[in-house]
């Protein structure tokens, strides 16, 4: 049995569902590989990306950003809590070690927590990781206390064997191999006959918003600003949403929003790469929240307005704002240019055809060594 260990990074739902996109894209392409995803995502998001089986290792190799919701971040939680990894890293990666050996593990595929190439070096196997920026990015942005814990993160991606670069992203120097590839995400299952009847969608697309905001959601959405517009109908994933003749609440967990992007005249979300890189691949605006004090957030916002029809607007605007932006027309983009679309696909392949070459090389060593 052939086994891929993937580790996805502590914070959010976008790194998870990116990475599980991949993931459901190698065992279409060859089921016979195992998945062994490593995170704290839980297990029904990683099923809604995932056809068959996968072993779910629940564990944080990493932080992230500690936040209260998609938008409010905690920076000395966050400090303190790497400070505790950092520590205990040795404990860690001897764990995961033992864990990589006795189940025969071969590589590593990393979005993108530092400790997995560390891990993959002990371990003896190659650590392949994808994302469109680094920790040590964002850390170092945020002023010298950051500054020896970013130092330390870019050692640890400095031991990656291989990095598949995504769109929208940083230059990533501390990663000694990188190949670019397209935007990454997942293909919608359903047809729009099925959503529509499923969910009593009765409004065309040029009336129907899409609300999606992560897997930590905003804290005080102006839900009642949805009435004020009883002639457009709104899709959420807020379980907590308030009920509105014109909110739709999705609670069944198989569905997901790029299920919807389809079928919605725009959606509206804070700055995620899965999102952006899931709405860019349907070619369906964007209206984004400006978010200020994380660094990714100004890669985001320009790869939204050079390759999407977008609409880009204050965190007042959304929260004491009357959504006059409903009513403009999206901004087309800037370049004329467009982005690769076959990130998930591609990262797939590799890893498929990684596999495919051990086990020629492992036959051919075995006919080898039985040759009289």
């Amino acid at each position: 049995m052939q086994s891929l260990y993937i580790a996805i990074t502590n914070h959010g739902f976008g790194h998870a569902t990116r990475a599980a996109s991949v993931a459901g894209m190698v065992k279409k392409l060859n089921p016979d590989i195992l998945l062994i995803l490593v995170t704290t995502a839980p297990r029904w998001l990683l099923e809604s990306y995932i056809e068959g089986d996968f072993i779910h290792r629940p564990r944080a190799l990493d932080v992230g950003v500690i936040q209260s919701d998609s938008l409010t971040m905690d920076k000395q939680e966050t400090l303190a809590k790497l400070a505790e990894i950092r520590t205990a890293q040795y404990r860690i990666i001897a764990g995961e070690v033992n864990f990589i050996q006795t189940n025969r593990i071969s590589l590593i595929l990393g979005d993108i927590p530092p400790l997995a190439a560390p891990i993959a070096k002990t371990a003896g196997i190659p650590c392949w990781m994808m994302s469109n920026f680094g920790w040590d990015f964002i850390y170092r942005d945020w002023g010298e206390d950051f500054a020896e814990i970013a130092a330390w993160i870019g050692d640890c991606f400095s031991q990656c064997d291989r990095l598949f670069r995504l769109p929208l992203h940083e230059s990533m120097s501390a990663f000694p191999h990188i190949s670019d590839v397209g935007l990454t995400g997942g293909t919608p299952r359903f047809s729009e006959e099925e959503i529509r009847t499923t969910f009593n969608l009765i409004q065309p697309r040029e009336r129907t918003i899409l609300l999606t905001f992560g897997g930590l959601g905003l804290q005080q959405i102006p839900y009642h600003k949805v009435e004020e517009f009883p002639d457009r109908q709104f899709i959420t994933f807020d379980r907590h949403a308030p009920d509105f003749s014109n909110l739709i609440k999705i609670r069944d967990r198989q569905y997901r929003p790029v299920d919807f992007m389809p079928f919605c005249d725009r959606v509206v979300s804070k700055p995620g790469f899965s999102t952006f890189s899931e709405a860019l691949r349907l070619n369906i605006p964007l209206v984004s929240l400006s978010r200020e004090g994380f660094a990714e957030a100004s890669l985001l916002e320009l790869g939204l307005k050079n390759y999407g029809h977008h609409q880009i607007i204050s965190p007042d605007a959304f929260f004491q704002g009357n959504w006059e932006f409903l009513l403009r027309s999206p901004n087309p983009p800037q370049q004329t240019s467009t982005l690769a679309t076959d990130g998930t696909e591609t990262i797939a392949r590799e890893i498929v055809q990684y596999f495919e070459n051990m086990a020629t090389s492992k036959a051919t060593k075995l006919a080898q060594s039985s040759r009289p």
